[in-house]
């Protein structure tokens, strides 16, 4: 029994170790685009701002590249791209869960040189000029990865991520986006959308009154253009009274195929046509050329933001030529004429979708690295007037704080501001299924309309009698080459199920399945049930029934939204009221029964990664990271022992006065000088092929041989001081006894107790003259001793000796003085004469209270 207590409070401890540090973990908010990615890490006791990298700025370029055996990530990756334009990947946001047959791979071989092919799950991947093939989710990872790392080099354990989205992003792309977060070695705390993301950050720093504000957040992204329309208000929380910030999105409006990529793109094409115009020769047949012109593009188009006028020159782009020409403010803004109403289309679609009108609209507040530029500035003047546009927030990293603040008020470890928000969806999700009739028709029946809010619930019922499957599918094409179909719920056990209840009386059991659209956009299949209401035909129960249960039982339901019943054979929905199905879960809890049934998800066209395959990339991943930690060691190590034998060479070439020759012998160099050239030649013939354990072996023979001279050196620049300090104590401690001893002579003559005994002074004067008489045999010896050889006394034991004699001696002086006990014969006088004299006024002290 002692054993299994001891075991159980192992196991205790162990999980209490393990649950404080997960609660303490830093939180990392991602904000992955397809340019830049901007990160935040939020730990208790650290202040709250954007995440550096390597180079001390604040926002990282979205690139991933392979110099042979290295992997760079950031600027130096995309720097790669001019020289290696088939092992530099940039871009990726616009591959995140597409189909490879869709039009957004089309769109990014038009842009990038990668090499695009399938992968296994009708996904892309992308191949390296030596064949070696990575998912989209691989790549991402990587630079997920990389920002971890950069993250956890303040010494915080990052674990928890959140991560912004467009509102727009469908399941596969969300799905895409977790599963890289999952390779990366991180857990999704949750996926927020970007527009939303603003408007927490927008909130933070202000208050609101009871009134709803309107307010439009624009995000003119590299990837897309989308416009969120956001309400604001002051809301009481109906059981703690206390005030909180509500945020609703009531609206979005989206463009996928307008972005400031495709800015660059058109960018890039009126520097292939100068090009070609000055040449005469096609440079999309040289790879190269096209990386370094889109290089280009996005230099030229970021100068024409704040000049009419840029001048693009490019060195030997290609074919040995060399590039320069001219470009103005308004040819750029003429070749992307057309895309001038569409930045602006996405405002109207938001402001439609709530169903307001611009008048209502508060401001227009920018974000986005592309809402710098003129054109798609003037032209969302022109749409909401200049009146409301505001730039009230930091358009780059608005986002991420916003997803990092949010991300802190979901843990209990953080005290923000209490923002809560309501999302909704951007598209209409549907049930399909197969009518029970012979004729086999297909129903379709709205689950989660467009602008259903996050967080839902509904319970669908069926009159089944067999297995079946539902699909889950969006009720129209949310992008081009995009599957319509979501995931298939196959259900089964249904015969046995329902055989059950109708013996146990059920009447028309029906089947239910609960659908959830998540906080973060996911539709999934909760479960599924046979349901049954069993009629009680004891006199009890019917007098229960009669009087309506009677128990006073109440079930609290936490789903907000209505519930919908589909009928089998019409296709109809019917909706009840929150309060209709209080009453109805309370009389289901008490004369239904439910039987559960297996349900089987099934993701049959674009399918996210299997647990397996993950493992499997996350190995792979790791394996990479063993091997670049491995290489950093030994270069690392080959860069120490090349800089340590320059030093030792230069020391040895050092004049007669330098200490290391002082303290040295001739015999010592000598061997030293040897071992050197040795090492310096192995070095030169073998170190590039030596690995990390011979390259500390060449630098840890050396080092034994400098050990004691560098030793002795050091004993004699530290002597004088350790010398001092522990004279110092005998000093102290002589001073100490003579004056103890005096007290302890007066008190004694005073019959008074004393603090210290006789003896116990008597062992430290025997304690200090030990040490007097070995710190002055030291001393002498260490005086006869020539400075190259090994001192006759050690700074370290004199320390302790030191150390040992000042415990002895404070041992003493914080020893306690024993308490004087009080005459008794006063205090009876005192008390006797009370009677008969006057009493005084009590000052407050006390009876008996004796001054010092």
């Amino acid at each position: 029994m002692p054993g299994l207590c001891l075991r159980r409070a192992l196991c205790l401890f162990v999980l209490l170790t393990v649950f404080l540090e997960s609660s303490f973990a830093a939180l990392l908010a991602i904000d992955y685009g397809s340019d830049w990615i901007k990160a935040s890490l939020i730990k208790p006791g650290l202040p709250f701002d954007v995440l550096l990298n390597k180079d001390s700025k604040r926002k990282i370029q979205a690139s991933v590249a392979f110099k042979r055996d290295d992997r760079l990530f950031g600027t130096d990756a995309a720097n790669l791209a001019s020289r290696f334009p088939s092992d530099s990947f940039t871009s990726l946001k616009l591959l995140q869960g597409a189909p490879f047959s869709s039009e957004a791979v089309s769109y990014f071989a038009q842009i990038s040189t990668s090499d695009i092919v399938e992968s296994g799950r009708s996904t892309t991947a992308l191949k390296q000029s030596d064949g070696t093939e990575w998912s989209t989710e691989e790549l991402i990872a990587m630079q997920l990865s990389y920002v971890k790392q950069l993250a956890e080099s303040h010494g915080e354990h990052v674990h928890d991520v959140v991560l912004t989205v467009p509102p727009h992003y469908t399941q596969f792309e969300r799905d895409a986006i977790v599963d890289a977060v999952e390779i990366a070695g991180m857990k999704t705390l949750m996926l927020i959308n970007d527009g939303t993301a603003v408007a927490v950050n927008y909130a933070m720093t202000r208050t609101f009154s009871s009134t709803p504000e309107y307010h439009i957040i624009y995000d003119a992204g590299a990837s897309s253009t989308r416009a969120t329309l956001v309400s604001f208000a002051a809301v009481e929380d109906p059981k703690t009274k206390a005030p909180y910030t509500q945020i609703s999105v009531l609206g979005v409006g989206f463009d996928r195929s307008t972005s400031g990529t495709d800015l660059g793109r058109r960018m890039r094409d009126i520097l292939v046509e100068r090009f070609f115009s000055q040449h005469k020769q096609d440079i999309r047949r040289d790879n190269r050329g096209m990386a370094k012109l889109w290089q280009e593009a996005s230099r030229v188009k970021t100068i024409l933001s704040a000049n009419t006028e840029a001048t693009s020159t490019v060195e030997s782009v290609a074919f040995d030529l060399d590039f320069k020409t001219k470009v103005t403010r308004e040819q750029f803004e003429r070749a992307c004429s057309d895309l001038r109403s569409r930045f602006a289309k996405p405002i109207h679609d938001a402001v439609a979708s709530a169903g307001l009108n611009l008048d209502q609209i508060s401001s227009v507040i920018l974000t986005g690295g592309n809402s710098r530029t003129p054109m798609v500035q003037a032209a969302i003047k022109a749409a909401v007037g200049e009146h409301r546009i505001a730039q009230n927030v930091n358009a780059d990293e608005a986002a991420v704080l916003g997803a990092g603040l949010y991300g802190a008020s979901l843990s209990r470890q953080f005290k923000t501001k209490d923002i809560r928000i309501a999302d909704i969806a951007t598209y209409d999700i549907q049930a399909s299924y197969f009518a029970s009739t012979p004729d086999s028709r297909t129903i379709h029946s709205s689950i989660f309309p467009k602008d259903s809010k996050y967080g839902s619930h509904k319970t669908l019922s069926f009159k089944r009698k067999e297995d079946f499957s539902v699909w889950f599918d969006y009720k129209t094409e949310v992008a081009p080459g995009f599957p319509r179909e979501i995931l298939q719920v196959q259900i089964s056990g249904v015969a046995e199920a329902l055989g059950n209840l109708t013996e146990r009386g059920a009447i028309d059991p029906v089947v239910k399945l609960t659908v959830a659209l998540s906080d973060s956009g996911f539709v999934s299949a909760k479960e599924a049930v046979a349901y049954g209401e069993v009629r009680d035909e004891s006199l009890a129960g019917m007098l229960k029934g009669l009087f309506g249960g009677g128990s006073g039982e109440q079930e609290v339901l936490k789903e907000q939204d209505t519930e919908d019943t589909v009928q089998e054979g019409e296709g109809e929905t019917r909706q009840t009221t929150p309060a209709t199905k209080e009453k109805k879960t309370n009389k289901e809890k008490k004369d239904m029964s439910t039987i559960p049934l297996e349900v089987n998800v099934v993701f049959s066209t674009l399918p996210p990664m299997t647990v397996a395959e993950k493992r499997a990339a996350r190995d792979r991943l790791r394996a990479i990271d063993s091997k670049e930690v491995l290489k950093r060691l030994r270069e690392e190590a080959h860069n120490t022992l090349e800089a340590y034998l320059y030093k030792l060479r230069d020391i040895l070439e050092d004049g007669p006065d330098s200490p290391f020759m002082k303290c040295s012998k001739a015999s010592e160099r000598q061997a030293i000088s040897k071992k050197l050239a040795d090492t310096i030649a192995w070095l030169h013939e073998e170190g590039e092929a030596a690995d990390t354990t011979a390259l500390r072996e060449k630098r840890g023979t050396l080092e034994l041989l400098e050990r004691p001279i560098v030793h002795r050196y050091k004993e004699i620049e530290d002597f004088p001081q350790v010398l001092n300090n522990s004279q110092k104590w005998n000093w102290s401690t002589r001073l100490f006894l003579a004056e103890a001893r005096a007290n302890l002579t007066a008190e004694a003559a005073a019959d008074v107790p004393s603090k210290w005994t006789s003896e116990e002074l008597d062992g430290l004067e025997a304690k200090l003259k030990e040490h007097e008489a070995w710190l002055h045999g030291g001393v002498e010896r260490h005086k006869r001793t020539p400075m190259n050889e090994d001192p006759a006394i050690q700074t370290k034991e004199m320390k302790e000796r030191a150390k040992a004699l000042e415990q002895h001696l404070q041992r003493l002086v914080k020893k306690k003085a024993p308490k004087v006990k009080k005459p008794a014969s006063g205090s009876s006088q005192r008390s006797g004469s009370s009677d008969s004299e006057p009493k005084e006024p009590d000052s407050g002290r006390g009876t008996g209270h004796d001054e010092l």
